[in-house]
């Protein structure tokens, strides 16, 4: 059993404490919130009243004998200094997106979860998603064939009063970036998780639609991926009113298309299959073949987020801890999103394409088990 504590009580840090008290017997079989802390004595008193917990300061949370866990909800350029503090005082650690703001501050992180013994995990909870865990094992199984081409789009909107929510929102010490650090580095952790790592980019940033912040709010970059895959990115909050995110992976074998967290397309080659000279257009979907493999809990919190991603990643997470592996996203997942992040701001500041600081090779582990058998007149099988 972990017993959390969560550092920060904004939106994310508030929507998590309440994942950990709502009724879920599996989670609370593994896991209990005990506290809360921030800097704010007034909101961490309020959060603490409606989750009916303790709360404290960060310094008081760290001390506390029972707490063995702790989750940092901070702004992003306060994540590893929170965390150090927590795995140093023998907590395991679970960190918001991004891990931190720069690949050194998170090789750093690293080093420290390993000399202290103890979990580092970094929330990307997308990858918990029916539909990426779907995609995840076909494309590892070789059913896409070759992967030739990635492209992710996130095309939203956030308005003045969000960047005026939070003096830390749109400022490069704290928020690290704009766009693409704060919101589409899901997107960056899913496509590397999905096709690989990233090794070069060459992009554009641009600032047009937010004066008022110091940070990109549109950019554009093309990626090359280790396996030879070609990809393209669009993030921005400039897209009014906000549309949905995207990621299509096509292969030569087969191709998948995720939209707003849903599979929307998928189409894996059956045995012997051969499509038409110039393509089928869009057709042959086969994503209705795999409707009971998709199924995920409705449930949303007040914020209007979805409980399932992030409370199968906590149970992921607890299980990792339990046995001495590491979670399905590590230190080291969360540094290779990091790292294209900021390849892709020194491409644009630079004009050139830049390469991707790898570090240690973190390959692209936790391949989920996905059971649904294998549409009908399909000959091969889903490797498990």
């Amino acid at each position: 059993m972990l017993t959390f504590g969560v550092i920060g009580c904004g939106s994310i840090g508030g929507f998590l404490a309440r994942l950990l008290t709502r009724e879920d017997k599996e989670l609370a079989d593994r896991a209990r919130l005990a506290a809360v802390a921030g800097r704010d004595p007034a909101r961490v008193g309020a959060l603490a009243a409606e989750v009916r917990c303790g709360a404290t300061d960060v310094a008081g949370l760290l001390a506390r004998r029972d707490v063995n866990a702790v989750l940092v909800c901070t702004p992003s350029g306060t994540h590893a200094r929170l965390a150090e503090e927590a795995l140093r005082a023998g907590k395991h650690v679970l960190v918001e997106k991004p891990v931190d703001v720069t690949p050194q501050t998170a090789d750093r992180l690293i080093s420290v979860a390993r000399e202290a013994g103890r979990t580092l995990g970094v929330v990307s909870q997308h990858r918990f998603d029916p539909a990426a865990r779907l995609a995840r094992t076909a494309i590892a199984s070789g059913r896409l064939g070759r992967v030739t081409s990635v492209m992710t789009e996130l095309a939203w909107w956030r308005g003045s009063a969000y960047y005026s929510s939070g003096t830390w929102r749109g400022t490069p010490a704290l928020d690290g970036g704009g766009a693409l650090m704060n919101q589409a580095i899901h997107a960056v952790d899913l496509v590397q998780w999905l096709a690989g790592p990233v090794v070069e980019v060459a992009a554009h940033t641009a600032r047009l639609a937010h004066p008022g912040i110091e940070v990109e709010d549109v950019a554009t970059a093309s990626l090359r991926f280790a396996n030879g895959a070609l990809g393209t990115l669009l993030a921005t909050t400039a897209a009014y009113p906000g549309r949905t995110a995207r990621t299509a992976v096509n292969g030569d074998r087969g191709s998948v298309v995720i939209d707003d967290d849903e599979l929307a397309y998928l189409h894996l080659a059956r045995h012997g299959e051969d499509a038409p000279a110039y393509g089928a257009f869009g057709t042959a979907d086969q994503s209705a073949d795999y409707a009971a493999a998709l199924v995920r809990d409705p449930a949303r919190d007040a914020s209007g987020l979805l409980y399932q991603p992030h409370r199968d990643q906590l149970l992921d997470f607890c299980d990792a801890v339990r046995e001495g592996r590491p979670p399905l996203v590590d230190g080291a997942a969360g540094r290779q999103a990091v790292a294209v992040v900021t390849a892709i701001y020194a491409s644009a500041r630079t004009g050139r394409p830049q390469r991707v600081d790898t570090g240690t090779p973190a390959g692209i582990r936790g391949t989920p088990r996905f059971t649904k058998e294998s549409p009908k007149g399909d000959q091969q099988t889903t490797k498990q």
